[in-house]
């Protein structure tokens, strides 16, 4: 049975043009911080990739921090700030902000929201910006968005898990949480993860490309006939989001009732990878923190699965999938039916 890949908002699968940059940064074997010939190599590597995720996110490379991951680079922007965030942010930023300084504090806010698809306007004045599952969507840039500090991840646009940045805008200062040999000019010690690293910049060169040439405008059509059938052969079906401006790859919904558990194994035996929503649950499905912020109560929430797909998506694996869900809907009327 082949089987098709739906969770892209998880993770990405690993982009040829980042395979090929870390096979061959495996040579390497260098330390960064090491001053002769075959330090300055891994340094030149780092580099390289520095500015390559700079040109994608517009920041200048003295911006950029490398993480590893962008839970790291989340804590290295906000611990001890002070920031307010909306229910609706990731658990990395969420744990860091809080209502008590609401009045004083700067906002955090994420540019997409992770399960829902869902864009969000980030007004001027806002400090920091969670862009994990926005970049290399939609355009976007550090320069022109007027925040201080941002986080992306690699594996979320095809690069490796592992390598994550944060962009901060030069001048402020950073408490760096991480201290020892004051790599990143000083900003995250420890040796830099010189093979990751250059998976994620090319990764980020491969993706600002893909974006400019308009693969995620054929990714955004062919999710829009999938939902349009759903929705056409279950008008019961909610899809979170579907009438504001979305991520062109996701589609969360929902048959209220049907859990989203059963939902997950039931497309996993058939042979399709979904969600239910955000991937930083150790594995275990449960209701839906953003769906209850946004007022859904507990049942929809605990419905919802997410559909999330990329360039590689074609519109046949699409329709398979809906063939095995609707299918499975079915069932699921029929019993309830029978009780």
């Amino acid at each position: 049975m082949k089987r098709v890949y739906l969770d892209w908002n998880a993770t990405a699968p690993l982009r040829p043009e980042a395979r090929a940059a870390m096979l061959s940064a495996m040579d390497c074997f260098g330390n960064p911080s090491s001053v002769h010939t075959e330090g300055r190599a891994a340094k030149a590597i780092v580099e390289k990739a520095r500015g390559q995720v700079a040109e994608a996110v517009g920041a200048s490379g003295a911006d950029i921090v490398f993480t590893s991951s962008a839970t790291e680079a989340s804590a290295l922007a906000l611990a001890g700030h002070g920031y307010f965030g909306s229910e609706l942010e990731h658990n990395c930023v969420s744990v860091w902000t809080g209502d008590e300084t609401r009045a004083i504090a700067k906002v955090a806010q994420q540019l997409a929201n992770n399960e829902t698809g869902e864009i969000y306007e980030v007004v001027q004045g806002t400090g920091f910006s969670d862009v994990v599952q926005a970049f290399g969507k939609i355009p976007y840039s550090f320069a022109w968005s007027g925040v201080e500090r941002a986080i992306i991840s690699s594996h979320k646009f095809g690069g490796p898990k592992g390598a994550g940045a944060l962009i901060v805008k030069q001048g402020i200062e950073l408490v760096a949480a991480l201290k020892g040999g004051g790599q990143e000019m000083g900003r995250r010690s420890g040796t830099e993860n010189v093979v990751g690293i250059a998976g994620m910049g090319a990764a980020a060169e491969a993706a600002a490309k893909d974006l400019a040439n308009g693969v995620w405008q054929i990714v955004e059509k062919n999710r829009n006939v999938f939902e349009a059938r759903l929705l056409n052969e279950v008008p019961e079906l909610i899809i979170f989001g579907k009438d504001v401006p979305r991520l062109p790859n996701t589609s969360y919904f929902a048959v209220k009732g049907w859990k989203a558990e059963t939902q997950v194994m039931q497309m996993d035996l058939a042979g399709f990878a979904v969600s239910a929503g955000s991937a930083c649950s150790s594995g275990k499905v449960k209701a839906s923190r953003v769906l209850r912020a946004m007022g859904y109560d507990e049942i929809t929430a605990g419905s919802a699965i997410r559909v999330s797909i990329g360039p590689s998506t074609t519109a046949a694996e699409l329709d398979s999938f809906a063939d095995a869900w609707l299918k499975e809907y079915k069932r699921y009327k029929a019993r309830q039916k029978g009780k």
